[in-house]
């Protein structure tokens, strides 16, 4: 993409920021009010001082000095007032924003498909829900508003030194030609280097995340120092890029520093002559002088409002980035809410491909699984076996045929129902920094002490009642306080709370040992028994709790049949699990 496309871009996705503006309009117009009533009483104390320079001072009139004086002292009082008043509205306003952007941003993420998360790094999410957000809050709440406050407030100071003294106006109206030029270069060349460094701060993020989360693997193998040196390079890849968009500021703000200063030089000199020759008062001068002056803050602040509004803008596009992806799985129009389910499942000529994969990893599967079943599917690792329990939940999607829930698609029901009557457990147990409970009770919040107990005894995860505050302990990210097998059981419990009409298992017992396999084993049987369930098996004895088993291989189903009846007739699955037994042994 060119600069000038990019740019665009930027200020369009800066646009679309309005509709979170809009609720706090009011607020906004207070807060610049408020701000442009402080500048104005800022303005009059020069009037005031020319006042009395050219008045009591010129003429030894002491008694005209306390008016002036208390009128001056007022108008500074006032002036402080308001900057509490802007600043105040400005807290609330602003922080209001960002969080509505953060939650409609954090609702969004939670629509988009696994796919999405999949090719995402989550430090890029996670700067652009952090730091991008803060760099757009700072420019709608302080940023946008003084450059309008600042640009009247150019404005009306001119016109009162035109009307001061007309020829050095122009002198410093004109000064405003070679800051416009400087502001223009200073927006192209800010664009390219902000987007580097937000994108930069992203990466920089993923990998502190991912060292922290693989921080075990990383010891045992003893490279800390290679990761280290990564980070290193990483962290001063990111430093330079600092580095160069700070030197671009400050090479840019020292002019912005300059032309005021030289303006100062000349309007010091020509006025002095003014005077001299009687074209102005020395209260004239003194006034004007003042006035200049407090043009040095709106041109000053120039430099980093644009600076400012340069990241807000490529902070925008990068929020937006995640805003235009659509969620790929959605309800369909008409789709029903069901609230029970007989449990026959089918797959109906499915097949499945990921986005930018030539080959499928599913082809031509048919496959019924009768109510109250329980179905395994055996097959060698990278077989699509998960994948295939993926689209049960409607993780993904089939690119292929339909699988269906009681003679219905699954697409036309609502992902809250079918996600409500389908429970999945998967080999990766994923469990969140928060309590033992709230992990339990992901999928089922209003659930009863008895049916938590239940659960945990089927899992056999009685283990979290002698953690130090039992159900209430908190688990560390990602659950590493907790052993391998502990994080399984606890995923297979919440799994199983609730009694689902359908139970999605993915392999759940592969980090168990034997003799804990065997009692959640003799306990799954008892839930097994009043569910469907289809179940991925890479144990041999776990195919024990299945009533049937499907074998899956390149892609699609080639047998299905009770085990005995596999283990007759079927050589390849005696093979499949021969593999999986020697697996097993060798651990």
């Amino acid at each position: 993409m060119s600069t000038g496309s990019a740019a665009k871009s930027s200020i369009h996705s800066l646009w679309r920021i309005r509709s979170y503006v809009r609720p706090y309009a009011s607020q906004m117009v207070l807060m610049t009010a408020a701000a442009g009533l402080a500048v104005g009483a800022s303005i009059v104390v020069p009037l005031i001082t020319r006042s009395v320079v050219d008045g009591p001072i010129s003429h030894g009139d002491r008694g005209g000095l306390l008016p002036l004086g208390l009128l001056a002292l007022a108008l500074g009082v006032l002036e402080a007032g308001l900057v509490f008043v802007r600043r105040w509205v400005q807290s609330y306003a602003a922080l209001g924003m960002e969080t509505a952007i953060r939650d409609d941003l954090y609702a969004h993420l939670q629509r988009l498909p696994v796919a999405f998360h999949d090719k995402w790094q989550t430090g890029q999410l996670l700067s652009r829900a952090t730091t991008d957000l803060s760099t757009i809050r700072r420019f709608l709440s302080f940023g946008l508003v003084y450059l309008v406050v600042n640009i009247a407030t150019f404005v009306t100071v001119i016109a009162l030194l035109v009307h001061l003294y007309a020829p050095l106006a122009a002198l410093v109206a004109a000064s405003a030609v070679p800051l416009f030029l400087i502001s223009r270069n200073l927006s192209v060349a800010y664009l390219a280097t902000s987007r580097r460094v937000q994108d930069l701060q992203g990466d920089l993020a993923t990998f502190v995340e991912e060292s922290a989360v693989g921080v075990r693997a990383i010891r045992s193998f003893g490279r800390r120092e290679h990761v280290g040196h990564r980070f290193r390079h990483r962290a001063r890849t990111l430093h330079d890029s600092g580095v160069d968009k700070a030197t671009l500021v400050a090479r840019f703000w020292s002019l912005f520093d300059l032309v005021p200063s030289l303006t100062l030089g000349l309007v010091l000199l020509f006025g002095s002559l003014a005077v001299t020759n009687g074209s102005m008062t020395l209260g004239d001068l003194v006034a004007f002088v003042s006035l200049m002056l407090m043009l040095v803050w709106p041109v000053d602040s120039l430099g980093w409002i644009l600076a400012n509004g340069q990241e807000a803008m490529t902070a925008a596009d990068r929020v937006y980035e995640v805003f235009d992806t659509e969620p790929a799985i959605v309800d369909r129009p008409g789709a029903v809410a069901v609230r029970e389910t007989r449990g026959e499942l089918r797959f109906e000529g499915v097949g499945f491909r990921y986005a930018g994969s030539r080959a499928p990893v599913l082809h031509d599967v048919d496959l019924v699984v009768r109510p109250g079943e329980t179905l395994a599917v055996v097959g060698v690792t990278g077989s699509g076996k998960s994948t295939l329990t993926a689209l049960v939940p409607r993780l993904y999607d089939v690119t292929a045929g339909r699988i269906t829930l009681d003679g219905r698609d699954i697409r036309d029901l609502q992902l809250t129902s079918l996600r409500r009557l389908v429970s999945t457990a998967f080999e990766d147990a994923t469990l969140f920094s928060s309590s033992v409970r709230d992990n339990l009770t992901l999928g089922h919040a209003g659930a009863s002490d008895a049916e938590v107990t239940e659960a945990l005894e089927i899992a056999q995860a009685t283990f979290v009642h002698d953690l130090p505050w039992g159900l209430d302990t908190r688990i560390g990210e990602q659950g590493l306080s907790l052993s391998g097998g502990q994080r399984q059981r606890l995923a297979l419990a919440r799994a199983v709370l609730g009694r689902p009409g359908v139970l999605v298992l993915d392999d759940p017992l592969s980090a168990l040992d034997v003799h804990t396999e065997s009692l959640v084993e003799e306990a799954l049987r008892r839930v097994l028994s009043r569910t469907t369930a289809l179940l991925v098996v890479h144990r041999p004895s776990t195919v024990a709790l299945a009533d049937r088993v499907a074998l899956l291989e390149g892609g699609t189903i080639v047998a299905v049949g009770t085990h005995s009846e596999l283990m007759a007739e079927v050589p390849s699955y005696r093979a499949v699990l021969s593999q999986h037994a020697e697996e097993v042994t060798a651990r």
